[in-house]
């Protein structure tokens, strides 16, 4: 596991990171730390942001307004960003935020909405979904910020996988796959030796008929189940990369 402090806050900059660097905080920030945190001149943060490794930052600050983050040591040195990819149908809002915030925790690298057959939320908020990624990544230890990708269509994202995302398999979680036992298809798949993975989640309606089977009848696709009960689509979410995590992702 890797070593860092839990009891320490921690807060994203989208500024190069260095020794002795001085940094201005924008105003959300400042009223964030001053504020809501109540931390004073003096404190102490962490930053960091997702390429620089993370630095241990003292708060210089002459009232509750505005402050600026002086960069004292590096206390991690930065990760490699994760290769797992998640793709899911969208949710609405409060749900997504959730899910967004959960496949952070769990180890994705990148988060590719996708629109099928039977999507419910027609528009997705990029904005928001990088909020809440920055937010899970603050509160969880992060280091590698995942990369929020622009919404497709699924079957352009099928169109062109094989040159898009050359030798990545791509786990389709089926409800209707024939066996409740996910552990037996990922175990074959560990045994093909390290492969970049992506996963697929859909909508709460299920994957159409002419979804199911063109994903089933492609070469760079595996279906696995994910048991013996209909899952919600977050929870899915979540259950879908633990098994995939202990099993053929970063956890072994």
């Amino acid at each position: 596991m890797a070593k860092y402090e839990f009891n320490m806050q921690r807060l994203f900059l989208r500024h190069i990171l260095a020794d002795g660097a001085r940094i201005e905080a924008d105003r959300g920030q400042a009223n964030y730390l001053l504020n809501v945190l109540r931390l004073k001149d003096g404190d102490y943060v962490l930053v960091f942001n997702g390429s620089d490794g993370e630095w241990l930052a003292k708060i210089s600050s002459n009232g509750r307004r505005d402050c600026a983050l002086q960069l004292m040591e590096k206390t991690r040195e930065q990760t490699a960003a994760n290769d797992l990819m998640y793709m899911f149908a969208p949710l609405k809002h409060a749900r997504l935020d959730y899910m967004v915030q959960k496949a952070v925790e769990m180890g994705a690298g990148s988060l590719k909405p996708v629109m099928t057959q039977h999507t419910q939320a027609s528009r997705v908020n990029l904005e928001r979904m990088e909020a809440n990624v920055i937010e899970a990544a603050e509160q969880c230890g992060v280091l590698s910020v995942a990369e929020v990708l622009a919404p497709q269509p699924l079957s352009d994202v099928l169109d062109v996988w094989t040159e898009a995302q050359p030798g990545r398999r791509l786990l389709f979680c089926d409800e209707a796959e024939g066996t409740n036992n996910p552990l037996l298809t990922l175990a074959q798949i560990k045994e093909a030796g390290p492969q970049p993975i992506a996963v697929l989640i859909g909508p709460e309606g299920g994957f159409s008929e002419d979804e199911r089977d063109r994903l089933r009848n492609l070469d760079f696709v595996t279906p696995i189940p994910l048991g013996p009960r209909i899952l919600r689509a977050d929870t899915a979410a979540v259950a879908a990369l633990t098994i995939i995590q202990a099993t053929v992702g970063d956890w072994r």
